[in-house]
């Protein structure tokens, strides 16, 4: 959940919003930020290792492009998925985190 909040926090211009629910045995997770969307042809690409979209950001100010990926496993061990959704209506970024309810 933390590399969602830093990727969500170092992304948007002004704005990162959480929402959380529980339906069906299954607890969601959306975290959504107001800036760039993920293209749909990016939107698997995001959570390979070492993926930085924008070319333009160097290490040091970009990350290093594991965070999305180290999210999607630790959450693939336990049995739950990670996504990129379709953008909001304004653009920006989703990614929507399932995890069964223990």
């Amino acid at each position: 959940m933390r590399n969602l909040l830093d990727n969500a926090a170092r992304h948007a211009r002004t704005t990162v919003t959480v929402t959380v629910d529980q339906t069906d045995g299954t607890s969601r997770l959306w975290v959504y930020n107001d800036g760039p969307s993920i293209a749909p042809g990016d939107s698997e690409r995001v959570f390979e290792r070492f993926t930085r979209l924008d070319e333009a950001r160097d290490r040091d100010t970009g990350g290093s492009g594991l965070g999305l990926a180290i999210a999607r496993d630790i959450t693939t061990r336990h049995h739950g998925t990670l996504e990129a959704t379709a953008p909001g209506p304004e653009g920006g970024a989703t990614f929507l985190l399932r995890m069964p309810t223990a």
